[in-house]
């Protein structure tokens, strides 16, 4: 993995940073999984999702799994680029980068989770704040998207205190069960009116000449 590009950004904020999640870092990481840090009340997952598994040896290895496959997917269209959340160093949680159609609509979505040591602390809008600042400043996307389950109230705020509009709603499966999707979308425009000047980039240039390269 030494050298790796995708894997070598980093994203810096006055309150936490956004490492590439090599395997060294996923093995930080997977305690918390492993102790189930990573779940939450009412259930913010759709199915499939290896966190909703309740052996703490099988929720690890699909969680692992799951990861591989995201990183083994790469293109200039669609990639995704898993970041491990680090708080005085320390990994708390993941935040994810899902490029849809990058290249030719500079579209992409956003993943997280972070553990229930550190909630309610702002952590969330944080390391989202992080993530678009990457996105927009760092690789010249367009436009974000997120969604999450109505009642997902943590993860609903954040997209609306960073600016994100309301983008429709839609029905998916979580635990087996139909439940109710709210979709956002953040235009590059509207970033730009709220954009932060405390977050430093590293390892960009790096991967957008590999990014060209494929």
């Amino acid at each position: 993995m030494i050298g790796y590009p995708p894997l070598q950004i980093r994203v810096k904020t006055p309150r936490l940073e956004l490492v590439g999640a090599d395997d060294a870092m996923l093995a930080a990481l997977a305690p918390l999984v492993r102790e189930g840090k990573v779940f939450a009340e009412p259930a913010p997952y759709d199915d499939p999702m290896s966190f909703y598994e309740s052996d703490p040896d099988v929720r690890v290895s699909r969680w692992l799994q799951s990861v591989w496959r995201g990183r083994g997917r790469f293109s200039p269209a669609e990639f995704r680029l898993g970041f491990a959340v680090l708080v005085d160093g320390e990994g708390v949680g993941m935040q994810d980068l899902i490029a849809e159609k990058f290249d030719s609509c500079g579209t992409f979505s956003s993943f997280s989770w972070l553990s229930t040591d550190v909630r309610g602390r702002g952590l969330g809008t944080e390391m989202r704040s992080a993530l678009l600042h990457l996105a927009f400043a760092g690789l010249g996307a367009r436009e974000a998207g997120s969604d999450a389950f109505v009642d997902n109230i943590g993860s609903n705020k954040v997209s609306e205190t960073l600016g994100y509009e309301h983008n429709g709603v839609e029905w998916d499966i979580r635990r087996g069960e139909p439940g109710l999707i709210q979709r956002w979308r953040l235009t590059r425009e509207s970033w730009e009116a709220g954009r932060r000047d405390d977050i430093e980039l590293s390892g960009v240039d790096d991967f957008r000449t590999f990014l060209s390269h494929h």
